[in-house]
């Protein structure tokens, strides 16, 4: 496995371990690595920064657990303080507070699926060890069905 770091040319997110009992990933298939956009690379960039100000702030008190995401004294978060900081993040983006950090595997696998993107490749990206559960329980249709036949429609006899 390649090391990760601030310090290389291109940003990934290597899944080989998970926080489950043993410290394995669900199944062989959910072991990958993923290249990282550039806006989310250096976002976290901006994040690596911010958190070393933190880190000098908390002084003693900082408690190096090597996290991308902590407390503000390094600790590791637990799942009230995240699911508080994604609320207050829907709430900010006007999209309300009904909203859970799962949603987003949700809404990747339905953004990816709109734009064209094999079924295939979503489940790999998922880490599904094929395509049913991807299809079945993830991907969520974002332009409604009915809508074709009106777009079809309109391309054989126009606007």
């Amino acid at each position: 496995m390649t090391q990760a770091g601030l310090k290389h040319k291109r940003f990934a997110i290597y899944v080989w371990r998970a926080d489950r009992v043993g410290g394995d990933t669900k199944t062989r298939k959910s072991r990958r690595t993923l290249e990282l956009p550039t806006l989310a690379a250096h976002s976290l960039k901006q994040h690596h920064a911010r958190q070393a100000a933190h880190k000098l702030k908390a002084g003693e008190a900082w408690q190096d657990h090597n996290l991308v995401f902590c407390t503000s004294v390094g600790t590791p978060l637990d799942a009230a303080n995240v699911r508080r900081v994604f609320r207050h993040i829907t709430k900010n983006a006007g999209i309300g507070t009904g909203w859970t950090p799962r949603e987003l595997r949700h809404s990747f696998v339905s953004i990816m699926s709109d734009q064209g993107v094999p079924i295939e490749t979503i489940a790999d990206l998922v880490g599904h060890a094929g395509t049913s559960v991807t299809e079945a329980v993830y991907r969520y249709q974002l332009k409604p069905v009915i809508t074709k036949g009106a777009h079809t429609m309109n391309t054989i006899f126009g606007d």
